[in-house]
């Protein structure tokens, strides 16, 4: 029996090798392996059609692709190869490179598509900026420069390398927790009921249309007819940036217009924090490809779990029993409802690997963000000062990455095509900016516990909107692990304000006095 290699017809690639090797001097069994033909016969009939005819090509009709070399090329080529016997060797060389040639835009195409090319493409774009300051703050630090620097530079180098370095005390927490606390007391309950109503409102309204924009843009296409099929959009750090840069203009603004406390953390050490928000956030627009809206939701109301830990690790913290409970409850509803996922529906409600391992990326960026921030109000500063740094850096970094990569006047491009998109993306910008006030007005004016509440609630909304919206579809078992999900939240919720009382409780009873 004949095998199917030895009866398939040769590519003119394969040909064009065994006319190179044969008239560079190769055997014939030589350019039988060169061109891996399994017969020499083969090669003694492309031999015989090159001499006859001055061609190799079969009588079958190319593949449609276009040709490299055209016939006065071709031509050109035969007669430098019987003139002198080095062009062949030459030509040898160069057809394999011709090919690659041919399919180097197909390979770059699909490398763009791939999550993590484009992930470690953003890293090394990130590190253009983050090793020359690395580089620098060391050389300040080195040279002792706050004793010995002078100039017009000097105030800017030390506010970005040392700072004042001056940390709040307990004792100044406590006097500010107290203050606060008296303003709402002496409030009447009637406004600071409608108070809490205009940031529950504000929250729900910021997150639940940013939530449903974030999923417009990074699943459905724009500019689509009954003729056009229209593109998406693909460059998930560009709304960063758009995110990023609205907020650092918000932020800014408030900080001129009212009085914050004098900074004093070393300006560099927004960075951490930055670069890592900067990841959380990418991955969280470009887990939107890959799995549904419903499942992240899901996964970052479970963020609690990578935020314990990483609070053992970055800040040596201690738990409570409870916590470590919700916590296992937590992890078992987000695990029903995952598991309960199936193939045969909606295909964004398919959850893949890719979409899993941005998804734990995100958390772990998540909670390490939350953590350093935790670090960093030991200094004295305000929430809008902390949403300023942050997004100073992040601009910065997210700018540099784009203009580095061109993916920056692609995007602008795309919105002058598209100005839906253009809408969209702002919109979404707006809404990230405006919930950032909102988180920090309702945690001044009633404390985490409230904006927890306020929060989970959303949540919760998000993924009902969401399935109303874009019809993703929920198991029984998806509803009960949804359900565990956030009851796990209300008991932390509830636990801890439990704990908060019993510790204030604690402070008020004076210590007994002993006898002597």
């Amino acid at each position: 029996m004949v095998s199917m290699a030895a009866r398939r017809d040769l590519s003119d690639f394969e040909r064009g090798v065994i006319v190179g090797a044969r008239l560079a001097g190769a055997s014939v069994t030589k350019t039988a392996q060169l061109a891996d033909v399994s017969r020499a016969t083969k090669v003694s009939k492309v031999m015989s059609a090159w001499n006859s005819e001055g061609k190799t090509s079969s009588a079958k009709g190319n593949s449609g692709r276009k040709r490299i070399f055209q016939d006065r090329d071709i031509r050109a080529l035969i007669r430098s190869t019987r003139q002198n016997r080095f062009w062949p060797a030459v030509i040898l060389v160069m057809l394999p490179l011709a090919q690659a040639a041919e399919e180097e835009s197909l390979l770059q195409e699909s490398w763009n598509d791939f999550w993590l090319f484009r992930f470690f493409l953003n890293i090394s774009g990130y590190a253009t900026i983050i090793i020359p300051g690395y580089l620098l703050i060391q050389y300040y630090k080195r040279k002792n420069y706050l004793e010995t620097g002078r100039g017009i530079c000097f105030p800017a180098i030390k506010s970005c390398v040392f700072g004042s370095e001056t940390k709040s005390s307990l004792q100044e927490e406590v006097s500010t927790t107290s203050r606060n606390e008296a303003t709402v007391a002496s409030s009447s309950s009637a406004k600071q009921f409608a108070k809490l109503l205009v940031c529950a409102f504000g929250l729900q309204a910021s997150y639940l249309t940013w939530g449903v924009l974030q999923e417009r843009v990074m699943t459905q296409t724009y500019g689509a007819a009954d003729t056009e099929l229209g593109e998406k959009f693909k460059d998930s750090q560009f709304l960063v940036f758009m995110n990023r840069i609205l907020a650092l203009t918000v932020a800014g603004v408030y900080c001129a217009l009212t009085k914050q406390p004098r900074h004093g953390v070393p300006m560099y050490k927004y960075s951490f924090a930055s670069l890592s928000n900067i990841l959380s956030s990418w991955c969280q627009y470009e887990a939107l490809k890959f799995i549904s809206f419903p499942t992240q939701v899901l996964a970052k109301a479970s963020k609690v779990i990578p935020v314990m830990l990483m609070g053992k690790i970055v800040s040596r913290k201690s738990y409570e029993y409870w916590e470590y409970f919700t916590a296992v409850l937590i992890s078992v509803g987000v695990s029903m409802f995952l598991l309960s996922s199936t193939t045969n529906k909606h295909p964004s409600t398919v959850t893949t690997f890719s979409g899993v391992v941005i998804l734990a990326g995100y958390i772990v960026f998540d909670s390490f963000t939350s953590n350093w921030q935790d670090n960093l109000f030991k200094y004295k500063m305000s929430s809008v000062q902390m949403m300023f740094g942050v997004n100073l850096f992040s601009c910065l970094f997210t700018v540099g990455s784009l203009l580095e990569q061109g993916a920056f006047l692609e995007s602008l491009k795309f919105m002058s095509r598209h100005s839906e998109f253009a809408f969209h993306a702002v919109l979404l910008s707006v809404c990230s900016a405006c919930g950032q006030l909102f988180i920090f007005y309702t945690i001044g004016q009633f404390g985490a516990a409230a904006f927890t509440i306020i929060m989970t609630l959303r949540q919760a909304f998000a993924i009902l909107l969401s399935c109303f919206v874009y019809g993703h579809a929920v198991t029984i078992v998806g509803g009960l692990g949804i359900a565990v999900v956030f009851l796990a939240l209300l008991l932390r919720v509830y636990a801890r304000s439990r704990m908060k009382r019993r510790s204030k409780k604690a402070t008020l009873i004076p210590a007994p006095v002993e006898k002597v």
